[in-house]
C-alpha cells in the first residue's frame, strides 16, 4: 500500500496545470465557499507553494527529533494515558473546518480509479490539499481579525470619536444640525456609520464630486464591514451600487435635486447629510435653499450640514440659528515655507507654466531627506494644461532619479487613472501628485507629507452682457490656502512650500466667491419653475445671486422656447426640465425623437455632453493627424464625433479588436468614449420613459438555442470577471510601477512610444482598461450599438441636411457670422461675430480650424452691389455649442448652415419690409433679397413649413405627457412629408441675397413704430398663413404681427409710404388667378390657395382627422361687403374673386 501511495506521489506534478485543475473539481467548485477562478482561488494556491516548502523543510528537521521521542517513549515508566495526541499539531488550534461528505465521496472514487488509471488525485493529494486548505482559511480568518483590530483602533483615535454620543443625541432633538471639522476629523467617513449605528435607517449622503461618492462608500462600506454595494452603496450618473437592501447612500448633489424634483416629500429617506457646504457650488446652494422649505413641511426629516471650518455661522443663521458642533481636526505640525517665483520665472497670460519653481521643491525634497523616509508630494496647480507642461518636465527629472513617480489627478480623467493616487509606491520611491483644486477636500490621500500651493485657481465665469463663458485664472483664498497646507499634517509632521509671498497671502479674499455668483443660471431656473418655487427673484438663497444673471437666464429661456412670455414654462420647457440635460441637448433629443433621426442624434447629443476624446498632446502629432483624417467632416465637429463614435462601435464589434490601440493611434481618450456610450444609453432611456420613444419590444434575441446560450455563458463569465475585480481592488491597493506616470494622460498618440509599452499593457494598465471592456459588454449590446452605427455612416446628404436643421434649432440662438474681411486673413485668423460679441475665432480643436475655406463664399458666387454689399445664394453660418474665452474669445464645437434657410426655420423674430425684400432677424442680422417674387416666394414656403413643425412638435410633446396611456402617435406620413419639405428647402433653394450684421447705429432707427392713424382693412382680418389667429398690429415695432416670429413691413424703408398699396399682376400657379395684389395680399393668397390634389386628399391628423375635415371652415370668415351691403361668409380666395367682379363691373 505505501508502496502504491509512493508510486501515485511520484507521477503526482502539484505545479502541473492539469493537476491543479483536478484538484478545482474536487475543492473549489461553484457552490464551495471558494470558486474556482476567484481572487482567493489564487491566494491559495500561492499559499499552497509556501505551504510545500515549509513542509519539507520541518520534515527534515523534525526527522531527528521524532526517533529521539520514540526512544524515550520505549524506555518510560508507566504513566496515565488521557487520551490526549502523542505529538502536537498547529491544526488541533484551527476552528474551522471543510465540509467533507463530498470530499470523502470523491476520495473513494480516487482510490477506485487509483487501480485502473493514475492521473487523477490520489487519497494522499486530496489529504495534504485539504490539510492545506484549512491552515489557509485559517491563516486569512487572522489577517482579518488582524486588520479589524487595527481599523477599529484607528477608528477611536479619530478626535470625532468623542463626539459620537452627542452628533446622535443633536439629530435625534434637532431638524438641522451643523458638523464643523478640520481636516482628518473623521467627519465624511464616521459620522454616517454612527447614524447607522444609532439605527437611522434611511440615510443619503451628498457629495461634490463622483469621485468622492465612489471613495466614500468603498471606505465607508469597508470599515462598516458590509459587502460592498448591499448596506452602503453609490449612486452617480453611470454608475450604482445601490440595492434595495441599501441603507446608506453617497450621491451628487444635482442627483439628489432630481429625486426631490420626482418626490417632492423625500419620503425614502430619514436623514439628509450635505457634505461640503462650505465649497459653495451651485447646486449645494441651491439645494440648501431647498431643504430649507421642505423641512417647514416635513419635521419628522433631518439634515446635518457638515462643512470644514469656514464660515460656520453663515449656515447656522440660514437655518435658524442650528445647534453648531466643532471637532478639531489631527494636524501634526506643518511648516510653512514661502517660495515666491522671481520675476524672469513668472509666465505671461500667453505663455506657458515655467516648471523650475517646481523642480526646485523636487531637487530640495530629495536633498534634504533620505529616501528611507516616506512621504509623498501634492502639487496644487490651476489647471489642466499647467498639469500637463509641469508633469511633462517632472517626468524626466523623476525617469532620471528613479525616486519619483509622477501622476495627474483633475475631475476629466477616468476612474481608473484617478485612482492610482491611492497605490502605494515601491520603497524608496515618493509619489508626485500633481491636482487641480479637486484634491483640497474631496479627495483625501493618505501618506502626502509634503503640499506644494501655487496659490493659483482656474474658476468658470459668466458674463451676462456677452453671453459668454470665461475660464480665468484666480488668487485663491485664505480659506482654500489653509485647507491646501492642512493636506501636508494627515499622517505626520508635513511641510507646505507656498510659491507666493506671505504678503500676498494677507491680500488673498477670506473665503472663496459662491459658484452661484459666476455661472450661468439656465437650467437652475428652469429646474425652480418645474418645481413651482415661484419667482426665481424671490426665493431665499443663502446668498442671492446677481439679478442680472437671473434676469439673463430668463431671457435666454424664452429665446429657446423654455419659457413663454409670461416667464411661465411652454410645452417643451415642461419636458426640458425633467431631463437631467443641458437645455440645447435637451432640445436636440426632443427634435431629434420627432424624425426618424434618433440614433445620430442620441451620438451627438452624448458626445456634446462630455469632454472631448481628442487629447491635447495630438493635436500637433502628424501621425494622428494622419489617422484621424477619415473621420474629419466639412460639416462640422459634430459630424466628426459622430464619425468617432461609430468606427470606435465598429472596432468594438470586431472579435479581438484593440480598441485601445485604435484610439492611441488617433490621439483620442477611451474613457472620454466609454462616457460617450453610457450617456447615449442613458438618453435613449430618458426618451423612452417621457413617451418620445417606442419602447423596446420585449421579443427574445435573436439566433438559435445554442447562440443564446453562448451569450448567456459570456455574460455569466463577464460577471465573475467583475465581481473578481471588484473584490481584488477592495482587498488590497495595489503598488505602482516605477515608470507608472510615463503612459498617463498625456501621452503622444503614436504606436512608437517604445518596446515596452506592449507587455506594459499586458501586465498592468492593460488589466484596467479590460474592466473598461468588461462593464461595457455588459451594459450594452454591442450588435444594436453596431447596427446603429451602420445607419448613422450610410446617412443620405438629404438625411445630413436635416441632421444640420435639427442640431441648429437646438443651438439656437447660438449663431456665429463669418466676418466680411475673412477672405484675405489667415486660416489661424479667421474672425466671427455672435449677437453679443464680435471678434471671436473659432478653437484650434475645430475641424473648421484646419479647413477654413469650406465658410468662405467662393469669389465666383459672390456679386459685388456696393461697398457694404455682396450677394450670393452661399451665405453660411455657424451654429456653435460653446463661446468660451480663456487667452481668446473661442467657439467650439460648431457646426455649419445656410444662412437664409436656416434663419427662416429657427429664428425667434423676422422683421420685414412691405414687399419682403429687406429682412431683418432677431435683431442684428439684415438680408437684402433682390427679386421681390423670390422673397415671397421663400418667406411663404418658411411660414408653412416652420407652422406644420410647430403642430407636430406640439403634439409630440402631448404625447410625452401621456406616457403609458392609449395616444395615437404621429403619422409618419406626416412625417416624411414635412421632413421631405425642410430638406428640399435646405437644399434646393436658390435665391440670391446679401448677409451683413447690424451696427448699434443701424439698430436704433430699425423700426417704423406704432401707427396713429387707422390701419389699412386687411389688417383687421383674420390672418390665412395661420388660420384661427388674428393678425395684429405690432404695438412696438410697428407693422402687422402675422405669426408669433414674423412682423409684417415693420421696417423703415424708403418706399413704406406708397410700397403697401402698390399692387403689381400676378398668376397663382394652382388656381390661374391673374390679377394685380399687394405683397400681402399675394401671402394670403398662397396660403389659402392648395392644389387641386391637396384639396381632395386631407392630410393625417394626429388625433384622426378632425382637423383635416374641418380645414375649409377654419380658412373661412364672414366679410361684409360694402358694394353688395351684404355679409358674406367666404374665403379669402373667394374674397378677392368677389372684389374683382366688382373691380370689372365698375369699369
Amino acid at each position: 500500500m505505501d508502496s502504491d501511495r509512493r508510486r501515485d506521489s511520484r507521477s503526482w506534478d502539484w505545479d502541473s496545470p492539469q493537476c491543479r485543475a483536478q484538484v478545482d473539481e474536487i475543492f473549489f467548485r461553484r457552490h464551495d465557499y471558494i470558486q474556482a477562478g476567484s481572487t482567493e482561488h489564487k491566494e491559495f494556491w500561492t499559499f499552497f507553494d509556501r505551504f510545500q516548502r515549509f513542509k519539507i523543510k520541518k520534515d527534515v528537521s523534525e526527522s531527528g527529533a521524532k526517533e529521539d521521542i520514540e526512544d524515550r517513549r520505549k524506555t518510560g515508566t508507566g504513566k496515565v494515558d488521557l487520551g490526549l495526541p502523542k505529538e502536537y499539531d498547529a491544526r488541533y488550534r484551527i476552528n474551522v473546518s471543510v465540509c467533507t461528505r463530498d470530499v470523502e465521496e470523491r476520495l473513494g472514487k480516487s482510490e477506485h480509479r487509483g487501480r485502473q488509471r493514475s492521473s487523477g488525485p490520489g487519497s494522499h493529494e486530496i489529504s495534504d490539499c485539504r490539510l492545506t486548505l484549512l491552515h489557509f482559511l485559517d491563516f486569512s480568518q487572522r489577517q482579518s481579525f488582524g486588520k479589524l483590530a487595527k481599523l477599529r483602533r484607528e477608528q477611536k483615535s479619530l478626535p470625532i470619536f468623542q463626539y459620537r454620543d452627542r452628533i446622535v443625541e443633536l439629530v435625534r432633538l434637532n431638524p438641522v444640525v451643523v458638523v464643523a471639522g478640520d481636516t482628518g476629523c473623521g467627519k465624511s467617513t464616521q459620522v454616517p456609520q454612527y447614524l447607522l449605528s444609532a439605527g437611522f435607517n434611511h440615510i443619503a449622503c451628498t457629495q461634490p464630486r463622483r469621485i468622492a461618492c465612489i471613495s466614500l462608500a468603498k471606505r465607508v462600506s469597508f470599515e462598516s464591514l458590509n459587502q460592498y454595494g448591499s448596506k452602503v452603496g453609490y449612486q452617480i450618473r453611470f454608475e450604482t451600487t445601490r440595492t434595495p437592501s441599501t441603507k446608506l447612500l453617497f450621491l451628487t448633489e444635482g442627483l439628489l435635486l432630481r429625486q426631490i424634483q420626482q418626490d417632492k416629500t423625500l419620503s425614502q429617506y430619514q436623514v439628509l447629510i450635505v457634505d461640503e457646504v462650505h465649497e459653495r457650488h451651485l447646486h449645494c446652494d441651491f439645494l440648501l435653499g431647498v431643504l430649507r422649505s421642505l423641512l417647514a413641511d416635513h419635521p419628522d426629516l433631518r439634515l446635518i450640514l457638515m462643512s470644514a471650518t469656514i464660515n460656520i455661522k453663515l449656515f447656522s443663521d440660514y437655518f435658524n440659528s442650528a445647534p453648531v458642533l466643532q471637532v478639531p481636526g489631527r494636524l501634526f505640525p506643518i511648516q510653512v515655507i514661502y517660495q515666491p517665483i522671481p520675476p524672469d520665472e513668472q509666465a505671461s497670460r500667453l505663455e506657458k507654466l515655467d516648471p523650475r519653481p517646481y523642480l526646485r521643491v523636487l531637487q530640495g525634497i530629495d536633498q534634504r531627506y533620505p529616501p528611507e523616509e516616506r512621504g509623498d508630494l501634492l502639487l496644487f496647480l490651476s489647471g489642466v494644461a499647467e498639469i500637463s507642461t509641469i508633469q511633462e518636465a517632472c517626468q524626466v527629472y523623476a525617469t532620471h532619479t528613479r525616486r519619483w513617480i509622477v501622476l495627474p489627478l483633475h475631475s476629466t480623467l477616468s476612474l481608473v487613472q484617478q485612482d492610482k493616487v491611492f497605490d502605494t509606491s515601491p520603497p524608496g520611491v515618493r509619489k508626485c501628485i500633481i491636482s487641480t483644486n479637486i484634491a483640497e477636500t474631496s479627495v483625501t490621500i493618505d501618506g502626502v507629507r509634503f503640499v506644494v500651493d501655487s496659490g493659483k485657481v482656474k474658476e468658470m465665469s459668466f458674463d451676462p452682457k456677452a453671453k459668454m463663458q470665461r475660464l480665468q485664472e484666480f488668487w485663491i483664498s485664505r480659506a482654500s490656502s489653509e485647507q491646501r497646507k492642512g493636506r501636508a499634517g494627515r499622517t505626520g509632521p508635513g511641510v507646505c512650500y507656498r510659491l507666493y509671498a506671505e504678503s500676498d497671502y494677507d491680500a488673498f479674499a477670506p473665503y472663496p466667491v459662491p459658484e452661484i455668483h459666476r455661472v450661468a443660471l439656465d437650467s437652475l431656473i428652469l429646474q425652480m419653475k418645474s418645481m413651482c418655487l415661484g419667482d426665481p427673484l424671490s426665493f431665499v438663497f443663502i446668498d442671492p445671486p446677481p439679478t442680472a444673471s437671473i434676469q439673463t437666464a430668463v431671457t435666454y429661456l424664452k429665446e429657446q422656447g423654455a419659457l413663454d412670455s409670461r416667464a411661465e414654462l411652454t410645452s417643451i420647457g415642461t419636458l426640458l426640465a425633467q431631463l437631467p440635460v443641458d437645455v440645447v441637448i435637451g432640445k436636440m433629443l426632443v427634435l431629434g425623437s420627432l424624425f426618424n433621426l434618433v440614433d445620430p442624434v442620441l451620438t451627438v447629443a452624448a458626445a456634446l455632453s462630455v469632454q472631448s476624446p481628442f487629447l491635447r498632446s495630438s493635436q500637433h502629432n502628424p501621425d494622428c493627424a494622419t489617422a484621424r483624417q477619415p473621420l474629419q467632416s466639412n460639416h462640422g465637429d459634430p459630424f466628426t464625433l459622430l464619425n468617432t463614435f461609430n468606427a470606435w462601435v465598429e472596432v468594438k464589434g470586431e472579435r479581438g479588436g484593440g480598441s485601445r490601440k485604435w484610439c492611441r493611434r488617433r490621439g483620442l481618450e477611451e474613457q472620454r468614449l466609454y462616457e460617450m456610450v453610457n450617456l447615449r444609453r442613458q438618453f435613449k432611456d430618458l426618451l423612452r420613459s417621457h413617451g418620445l420613444l417606442e419602447s423596446q419590444s420585449s421579443a427574445p434575441s435573436g439566433g438559435d438555442r445554442g447562440q443564446r446560450r453562448e451569450r448567456l455563458t459570456e455574460r455569466k463569465k463577464l460577471h465573475q470577471l467583475k465581481r473578481d475585480h471588484e473584490k481584488q481592488e477592495s482587498s488590497r491597493r495595489k503598488v505602482l510601477r516605477l515608470d507608472e506616470g510615463q503612459d498617463g494622460e498625456f501621452s503622444s498618440g503614436s504606436d512608437a512610444e517604445g518596446a515596452g509599452r506592449g507587455k506594459k499593457d499586458k501586465e498592468g494598465a492593460g488589466q484596467n482598461m479590460d474592466i473598461q471592456e468588461v462593464k461595457f459588454k455588459l451594459r450594452h449590446n454591442v450588435s444594436e450599438l453596431q447596427e446603429a452605427a451602420s445607419v448613422s455612416q450610410d446617412m443620405s446628404s438629404r438625411q445630413q441636411a436635416l441632421l444640420k436643421l435639427l442640431l441648429c434649432r437646438g443651438l439656437f440662438p447660438q449663431l456665429a457670422l463669418p466676418d466680411e474681411h475673412n477672405s484675405t486673413r489667415k486660416d489661424s485668423d479667421q474672425v466671427f461675430h455672435t449677437r453679443n460679441k464680435q471678434g471671436v475665432v473659432i478653437h484650434p480643436t475645430s475641424v473648421f480650424a484646419s479647413d477654413p475655406e469650406v465658410l468662405q463664399v467662393p469669389e465666383d458666387a459672390t456679386r459685388e452691389m456696393g461697398p457694404e454689399r455682396r450677394d450670393s445664394t452661399r451665405h453660411q453660418l455657424l451654429a456653435f455649442v460653446t463661446l468660451l474665452e480663456t487667452n481668446k474669445p473661442y467657439l467650439s464645437n460648431c457646426v455649419r448652415v445656410p444662412a437664409l434657410q436656416a434663419l427662416l426655420l429657427v429664428a425667434n423674430s423676422v422683421d420685414s419690409n412691405a414687399d419682403c425684400t429687406r429682412l431683418v432677424v432677431d435683431g442684428w442680422l439684415e438680408l437684402e433679397l433682390r427679386e421681390p417674387d423670390e422673397a415671397l416666394k421663400v418667406l411663404s414656403t418658411a411660414l408653412t413649413l416652420r407652422a406644420e413643425w410647430e403642430r407636430l412638435l406640439l403634439a409630440q410633446l402631448g404625447q410625452s405627457t401621456m406616457a403609458g396611456a392609449e395616444v395615437q402617435r404621429v403619422s409618419r406620413k406626416v412625417l416624411e412629408k414635412l421632413s421631405e419639405g425642410l430638406v428640399r428647402f435646405l437644399l434646393y433653394t436658390e435665391i440670391t441675397y446679401s448677409l451683413r450684421r447690424l451696427t448699434a447705429f443701424q439698430t436704433q432707427n430699425l423700426y417704423i413704430g406704432p401707427q396713429s392713424q387707422s390701419e389699412p382693412s386687411h389688417t383687421k382680418d383674420v390672418n390665412p398663413l395661420f388660420p384661427g389667429v388674428e393678425a395684429k398690429p405690432d404695438p412696438i415695432k410697428g407693422g402687422l404681427r402675422v405669426s408669433g416670429f414674423f412682423n409684417y413691413n415693420c421696417l423703415v424703408d424708403s418706399k413704406d409710404l406708397y410700397s403697401e398699396c402698390l399692387r403689381s399682376f400676378w398668376t397663382c400657379p394652382n388656381c390661374d388667378l391673374y390679377m394685380p395684389l399687394t405683397p400681402l395680399e399675394r401671402m394670403q393668397h398662397e396660403a389659402s390657395c392648395r392644389p387641386a390634389g391637396e384639396q381632395q386628399q386631407p392630410e393625417e391628423e394626429p388625433e384622426g382627422g378632425k382637423a383635416a375635415s374641418s380645414s375649409m371652415s377654419s380658412l373661412t370668415r364672414v366679410y361684409h361687403c360694402d358694394v353688395c351691403n351684404e355679409d358674406l361668409t367666404l374665403t379669402s380666395t373667394e374674397i378677392l374673386k368677389h372684389k374683382r367682379q366688382h373691380m370689372y363691373s365698375a369699369k
